[in-house]
């Protein structure tokens, strides 16, 4: 079998990030290199010639994630026209949804890689990337009017976060969709009261 082009090479590595980024979103870290090179339609042999190694995976899964993450607040922002608080309240409505509560693979990777990272099993750049991804998160969601924000931004993403988890961890019951919606009206009367 011939070698594969750069170009091509290239693109297997962005398709394995990217299938790693969604993968360890909803399973965890702790998915095999085997199932991962499956699911994004390689070989196990593929990965060696891609990565040093599954922590270097994980530490570019992880920046891939978050830089993800603040794409889409940059065009919530371009969306509204830079009303900050319009953005903030579209976001507040669609993280506490129910859809994104049963898609943690295309979720937010704060509430998704919390556990991972916590437990130090990951490299010093999925650490790294983690803590400006959730320093950007709560910057994002401080008030526009605030001469210091970073403390109401860092309550509204711990609200938001706690509400995502929870849920999570409850789904299938009455509590679950309870939790989404007591969070949700906490950050929203915040807003008008």
């Amino acid at each position: 079998m011939g070698r594969v082009s750069q170009a091509q090479a290239e693109e297997n590595r962005r398709r394995v990030v990217d299938t790693a980024s969604r993968l360890f979103r909803e399973q965890g870290t702790h998915v095999s290199v085997a199932d991962l090179m499956k699911a994004a339609g390689l070989t196990h042999g593929a990965f060696y010639k891609q990565f040093a190694s599954k922590e270097a995976l994980v530490d570019e899964a992880t920046t891939h994630a978050f830089d993800e993450l603040t794409r889409r607040h940059a065009a919530g922002l371009e969306r509204y026209e830079g009303q900050r608080d319009v953005a903030q309240r579209a976001l507040i409505d669609a993280y506490l949804s129910v859809e994104h509560r049963d898609n943690a693979a295309d979720g937010c990777p704060v509430a998704a890689l919390a556990v991972d990272v916590a437990r130090g099993g990951e490299g010093l750049d999925a650490r790294r990337a983690y803590t400006e991804g959730v320093a950007d998160f709560a910057g994002f969601l401080a008030p526009a009017d605030a001469s210091d924000g970073s403390e109401e931004g860092i309550a509204r993403l711990c609200t938001l976060f706690g509400a995502l988890v929870l849920s999570r961890a409850t789904q299938g019951s009455p509590l679950s969709e309870e939790i989404l919606a007591a969070a949700h009206a906490a950050l929203t009367e915040t807003e008008t009261g």
